[in-house]
């Protein structure tokens, strides 16, 4: 390693790996386009695309893509429901397999991690050894394979992965960094999303190097705090560390009402916003939790909590909702507006390390849908993708 990599980040990421363990699973569907997600005809058409064979794709077919227009591109594909207890296995495997080479793991996904591997990578003869080691051990113990970004910074490693998929090595070095970036557009900077970069355009920025070379002050005046953070990434500049999972024991959110109220409908509707809100973040953080939480307050600031623990671990928005739903109505009739109320769930386990059953095999398709959801409102917003009781809810809060 050369002095130039003071620090070395590798972005491990899985290629299309629903529909890869299905092809690995069912020899006869490899070189076939496979399309993981909702049955398009049992399913009267609803539901999303999870993921999609690199066959199905010239076709348009693409992750988080209504399962309905995915059949008018591909008819002839083969549909699978998510195995949630399959992908598991696999998941397990591949984050065992990176341990032996860093215990600096941050985990993004079931099949996509940064590793900080500076201290290292001397161990494996070098940047490029490590990285084809990464993706030689992988792909013996698993039959998968996987793209491999590597730079001296998270969102440089990151775009490189995507960059030579599927099974791809893309090695990014510190003094080439710029010169990287500067072809790209600006629709793959890391947090340029759908409305960030329809905003770049009416500035004239369609490029990386047409961002780095605009004034700071007119983007800052534009963006606000997104503003600064965009020219950081189209210089190559993120000093964001690998970070390993951190320990949390619980998440919750709450609201305090401007007004209260006893509004069952309301109320409920709340409910049902901040299971959204704990499921999402729950998600996000690759946790399930095993007991629930209801919390009240009244006008009079009097304070009561109930809980339910389940048989099993859940981060569904549905699951969390019905239990904080039932233990709601365990007050009867309410005779004090409510002030303040609250969710959240405890007792909670990793995701990649839970062990899946039978008895969630029907949740399985539930689970992988809110994932994909969780995705397109990181990338278009959460406003007009959400669960229709909850706009009573939040045009509540706004009121408030």
């Amino acid at each position: 390693m050369t002095p130039d990599w003071r620090k070395v980040i590798a972005h491990v990421d899985m290629d299309a790996f629903f529909a890869a363990i299905e092809q690995l699973e069912h020899p006869e569907l490899r070189g076939k386009p496979v399309i993981v997600g909702a049955d398009p005809r049992g399913g009267r058409g609803r539901g999303v695309v999870s993921t999609a064979s690199y066959e199905a794709r010239p076709y348009g077919v693409h992750s988080a893509m209504p399962i309905s227009r995915a059949y008018q591109l591909c008819p002839h594909g083969i549909y699978r429901k998510p195995d949630g207890a399959l992908y598991g296995s696999y998941s397990r495997k591949i984050f065992a397999i990176l341990e032996e080479f860093t215990p600096l793991i941050q985990v993004v996904s079931v099949d996509e991690a940064f590793l900080d591997v500076s201290g290292s990578v001397h161990l494996f003869g070098g940047v490029a050894k490590l990285g084809a080691a990464i993706k030689a051990r992988i792909h013996a113990v698993t039959g998968l394979t996987a793209s491999v970004g590597i730079s001296n910074s998270k969102s440089v490693a990151k775009i490189a992965s995507d960059y030579q998929k599927p099974d791809g090595l893309t090695i990014i070095p510190p003094e080439a960094v710029q010169d990287f970036l500067d072809a790209l557009l600006v629709t793959k900077l890391w947090g340029a999303g759908k409305k960030t970069v329809e905003n770049l355009a009416r500035l004239g920025i369609v490029t990386v190097r047409q961002l780095r070379e605009y004034p700071l002050e007119v983007l800052e005046k534009k963006f606000g705090k997104m503003g600064p953070h965009l020219h950081r990434m189209a210089r190559g500049i993120d000093e964001r560390e690998v970070v390993e999972r951190e320990a949390i024991k619980s998440v919750s959110h709450e609201t305090t009402f401007g007004e209260d109220h006893n509004d069952r409908e309301l109320l409920n509707s709340t409910l049902l916003y901040l299971a959204e809100k704990v499921s999402t973040r729950l998600r996000k953080k690759d946790y399930r939790g095993k007991t629930i939480h209801l919390k009240l307050r009244f006008e009079d600031f009097s304070t009561f909590t109930r809980n339910k623990t389940l048989a099993h671990p859940t981060n569904l928005t549905e699951d969390i909702y019905k239990v904080c739903k039932a233990l709601f109505e365990q007050f009867g009739e309410l005779k004090k507006p409510v002030r303040l109320i609250g969710v959240g769930v405890s007792h909670l386990v990793a995701e990649a390390g839970s062990q899946t059953s039978l008895w969630d095999v029907e949740n399985q398709r539930k689970a992988v849908l809110e994932k994909v959801m969780d995705q397109l409102q990181e990338k278009f917003g959460k406003a007009g993708l959400t669960h229709a009781e909850t706009l009573t809810a939040r045009k509540s809060r706004r009121k408030s």
